[in-house]
């Protein structure tokens, strides 16, 4: 039997409408800058893709940026931490992380001025976070106070509704290749009437704010992504996954009692399971079942590698044993029944063994 691939949290396979897309856009040779016919040949495809974007994400064309990625994207940040500080939700990806000057855990309160940055769903653990709410002009917590909300929408966006004019945030930041699109294409979604400082400088291309000649091929494939993503999302898909995913997780926890599933009784991404053995580390898993012929990871790809223990579940209140341990195991629509059931018998077999060395 062949491998099955149990990591679309990391990157999802390219989707035949992203990769027919690009095949297209390879054939138009002008730059989009141009102002002759192949150039606007170019530009056009930009351009759809840009209206491809917009409609997915529930925001104006013109507020869409294309960018490198999520993380090119998220050095909006650095822009706005001129004028304030960055408060960063303890549980975001390491790519909003990274700019952080206060943590909601902090003592001290944050100046005026400033950005909070979140997650709407997180990487690891798929849970959902409520957004905040704009009171007097100003985002407002116990232990936070900003002018300025962004949000990383990566996970989140064709998996679950979202829209950004209806979220009250300022700026937003997805990548394409976790819905299917190619890797190295990505996008920033600024408010219209805010703006920022150009994240690249050069010739002024989109719009002024990411100098660089624009990766046609690339955003080609990140527009047909979207929207054949928020097809699935329309034609129920995800819900089936869900149904996927809870099998997962009862096959598992009948045998395994043991078992802790992260974030299980909270709202969650319908195609993701965070779990952990206290004892059993979650890079030995994801070796053993790799041999075994299952793809899965042990926290956020951009960790993979390095052992450490996950910064997530600790913010979460697991201890060092437990965020040592957790794997996590996300689906797709091309997941099968037959695979999730392949994965839980083999995943217990190697539990079996891991008890057998432990007594």
């Amino acid at each position: 039997m062949g491998r099955v691939y149990l990591d679309y949290n990391a990157t999802a396979p390219l989707r035949p409408e992203a990769r027919e897309a690009m095949l297209r856009a390879m054939d138009v040779v002008g730059n989009p800058s141009s102002v002759h016919g192949e150039g606007r040949a170019a530009k056009a495809i930009v351009e759809r893709a840009r209206a491809q974007v917009a409609n997915a994400v529930g925001c104006k064309p013109q507020e869409v940026v294309f960018t490198s990625g999520a993380t090119e994207a998220a050095r909006v940040l650095s822009v706005r931490s001129i004028v304030g500080s960055v408060v960063v939700q303890n549980t975001a990806h390491d790519a909003l992380w990274s700019y952080a000057a206060f943590t909601p855990e902090t003592e001290q309160q944050p100046d005026s001025g400033n950005v909070f940055a979140m997650g709407l769903a997180n990487s690891e653990t798929g849970v959902i976070s409520d957004l905040p709410v704009r009171v007097e002009g100003q985002f407002c917590d116990d232990d936070y106070r900003a002018d300025l909300l962004l949000i990383d929408i990566t996970q989140a966006i064709g998996r679950v509704p979202f829209s950004f004019a209806w979220s009250g945030a300022d700026f937003a930041v997805c990548s394409a290749h976790k819905l299917g699109g190619p890797k190295g294409v990505g996008a920033l979604v600024v408010k219209e009437g805010l703006d920022v400082s150009s994240l690249a400088s050069g010739g002024g291309q989109e719009m002024g704010r990411r100098s660089g000649t624009e990766n046609v091929v690339g955003i080609a494939g990140f527009g047909a992504a979207i929207d054949a993503a928020m097809r699935d999302l329309a034609d129920g898909k995800w819900q089936q996954v869900e149904k996927l995913r809870n099998i997962l997780e009862s096959s598992i926890e009948e045998s395994a009692k043991e078992t802790i599933f992260v974030g299980k009784s909270e709202k969650r991404l319908p195609n993701t399971s965070c779990l952990a053995v206290p004892g059993w580390k979650g890079e030995t898993q994801v070796m053993q079942m790799d041999l075994a012929g299952f793809a899965i990871s042990a926290g956020s790809a951009c960790s993979s590698g390095k052992v450490r223990e996950s910064r997530v579940l600790r913010a979460m209140g697991y201890d060092t044993e437990i965020a040592r341990s957790a794997i996590r195991v996300s689906l797709g629509p091309e997941t099968t029944e037959d695979e999730i059931y392949r994965f839980a018998k083999t995943w217990l077999k190697q539990l079996d063994k891991h008890r057998a060395r432990a007594a």
